[in-house]
């Protein structure tokens, strides 16, 4: 009753008595989902940081109180309603391991249809992946396809066809539309049809509400979130890279080091982002104006100055109603791959989540085999602000963090040869601590180079900082807050005073038993390419049909056009079998571009079967697209019968 009142607050007071009360009164599994059900569908304002706590003291309770079905739905709804949507697919990736789990998801459309949600926040954010898992995990449950869940764009495409390039854009249909007769159908003159937000001035409503459609924001393609995960992937790469220290590229020189360093930040820095501009037309050449005119079939014909007028009308036209300018289409140069920088790459492995592999590493074990040094010896891993300083570089514009901190203490304290000073009292001081701990001499040069570096770096600090050191070194080793200045030799000292108990050390994906978790995260992500969306493009509008929704027109010519780029003539017949079977019909023009591509690339069987297709299901083939199917033919018999002779 607390739960459903409203006010969460409430019920989460009773919830606290039961946390802290005695055994018998403590909360279970079914007094945890009341209350988060409570924070989920509460009207106040944002409570995900409440549901985020709750997790935690569930998970940290995970030895007597496990989740069921519901919580995860629970979770997954709290999740993609607050627009945390990587919290939502993990708890999807479990709740889909229950029977009949998108049923409960979707609530039969009752507290805001937390599955058309879900599904419209993947499509909405490109992880198209997750949303054919989820279609499929529907199919699975006998869960029909809301049809809240399709509605999403205002140029007539649904989440078949969002998330594929250009977006926010309607599709080539291969004839003019009749912008009046659309109105008219939906109900433009009798004031039925819907419109995508309330009127000013009136009372905001629910833009899902009866009489509107739902407004949605500006959509990420799949090819955009392909290269933000590729970028984030080799970001982890590099920081792992700094970390671990050369060694975790096996036996690479300091040259093939900073190579994988640079590939790296190369990589993370991506494609040069300004955008082209067109040229100014009061200096483009008669080639040039005609070129731009004719890609827009606009008419070539007239003086230079007519064209000129021509290219400058046509472009305040583009401006005004929001269309991007036309520039020359350019070839992206294809980046040569280096094997063996790509071997060196691969070496370095990601333990994200992996708990066994970061418990053996806070014992001390596994440091041999990672890096060949002894342990009170090693010093290759670097401290958190060096781990945040890899991200920055990269951001700076390759501009190095050394330059940037000595920069700041020029600035401070005008300190520029105290650096020098430092560094070379550093390489004492390494030299004596080699000497105490009898490290041997045999190890690699790179790595004294780099200890000499980092070294540097720690000394050269701002002056409070090294005031700090200087006091802690001055305490008494006795204290219980002073620790080792050296990572390894502070792990050592929270062992031996036991600060906490290695069995501590779990995730979330621990205490609940997901073990496909480390696995996703450490996995590299798949590089888009064109043939891959419409792979995916193919599959998803199957899967829709078969869940009982029906795309549009649109979604099906914005899917064939991504086949036409690809180019990729096996998949046409499939495309246009599926439009045909939902009742639509093309304009001639995109089914001769269709036929005419298949010729000139050779496949005349492909487009014999489009022809083919076309007849049967009653669509008239133009006699001009018709001879040249016919004489593409009669040009291979002929063919094969010199041959035979």
């Amino acid at each position: 009753m607390q739960a459903t009142c409203g006010i969460p607050e409430i019920a989460f007071s009773t919830f606290e008595n039961m946390e802290y009360g005695e055994a018998y009164m403590k909360p279970d599994t079914e007094t945890y989902n009341w209350v988060i059900q409570a924070y989920t569908r509460a009207e106040s304002y944002d409570r995900v940081q409440d549901v985020a706590e709750l997790l935690g003291m569930m998970v940290e309770d995970h030895k007597r109180v496990q989740p069921n079905m519901k919580t995860y739905a629970l979770l997954v709804e709290c999740f993609t309603k607050y627009c945390v949507v990587k919290e939502a697919i993990r708890h999807f990736r479990a709740l889909k391991n229950f029977e009949g789990g998108t049923v409960i998801l979707h609530s039969e459309g009752k507290f805001g249809d937390p599955l058309s949600l879900y599904l419209r926040a993947l499509c909405r954010e490109g992880r198209i992946v997750e949303l054919l898992d989820a279609l499929e995990t529907m199919a699975k449950d006998n869960q029909p396809l809301p049809p809240r869940a399709m509605v999403l764009s205002r140029k007539y495409r649904t989440l078949v066809s969002s998330w594929i390039e250009p977006l926010q854009e309607e599709a080539e249909l291969g004839y003019e539309i009749d912008y009046i007769a659309r109105y008219i159908e939906e109900g433009g003159l009798t004031g039925e049809r819907k419109r995508w937000v309330p009127r000013r001035g009136k009372t905001p409503l629910d833009p899902d509400a009866i009489g509107f459609i739902y407004s949605n924001p500006m959509e990420t393609s799949l090819k955009q979130r392909c290269l933000g995960d590729w970028k984030l992937y080799h970001r982890k790469l590099l920081i792992t890279l700094r970390n671990e220290g050369p060694s975790i590229l096996g036996n690479a020189s300091e040259s093939d080091y900073i190579r994988v360093e640079e590939r790296l930040k190369k990589i993370i820095k991506g494609p040069d982002q300004n955008a082209l501009k067109p040229k100014a037309a009061s200096k483009m050449l008669v080639s040039e104006l005609k070129e731009e005119l004719d890609a827009q079939g606009l008419p070539t014909d007239g003086t230079r100055n007519v064209l000129y007028q021509r290219v400058q009308k046509a472009r305040r036209i583009n401006r005004s109603r929001g269309r991007p300018l036309w520039v020359p289409p350019v070839e992206e140069e294809e980046e040569e791959v280096d094997e063996e920088l790509e071997e060196l790459i691969s070496r370095i492995k990601l333990h994200e989540g992996d708990t066994e592999f970061w418990k053996r590493r806070f014992l001390g074990e596994d440091i041999i085999s990672s890096h060949g040094t002894d342990l009170e010896h090693s010093d290759i891993l670097v401290d958190a602000d060096s781990v945040e300083d890899a991200a920055k570089e990269v951001d700076d514009d390759d501009e190095t963090v050394e330059v940037d901190e000595e920069e700041e203490e020029e600035e401070e304290a005008g300190i520029e040869v105290e650096v020098e000073v430092e560094a070379e009292q550093a390489e004492t001081q390494v030299e004596d601590r080699a000497k105490i701990k009898g490290v041997e001499a045999s190890k690699p040069p790179q790595m004294i180079g780099v200890q000499l570096l980092k070294d540097i770096d720690a000394s050269s600090t701002s002056k409070k900082s090294r005031r700090k050191i200087s006091k802690l070194s001055m305490e008494d080793s006795d204290d219980d807050d002073w620790f080792p200045l050296d990572i390894f030799e502070a792990m050592k000292e929270m062992r031996k005073r036991k600060v906490f108990d290695v069995e501590d050390m779990y995730t979330i994906a621990d205490a609940w038993g997901w073990t496909w978790e480390k696995d996703i995260k450490n996995k590299p992500p798949r590089r888009w390419s064109q043939e891959w969306e419409v792979d995916l493009a193919i599959k998803i509008l199957s899967k829709v049909i078969e869940l009982g929704g029906k795309p549009t027109i649109g979604d099906c010519a914005i899917i064939l056009r991504a086949a036409i780029r690809a180019p990729l003539p096996s998949a046409f017949l499939k495309i246009l079998q599926t439009t045909h079977g939902l009742g639509y019909v093309f304009g001639s023009p995109l089914y001769d571009e269709v036929i005419l591509l298949c010729l000139d690339l050779g496949e005349l069987d492909a487009a014999i079967a489009i022809v083919a297709d076309m007849e049967t299901t009653g669509i008239s083939v133009p006699d001009q697209t018709l001879d040249r199917v016919i004489s593409a033919r009669q040009g291979i018999d002929t063919t094969s019968d010199e041959a035979s002779l």
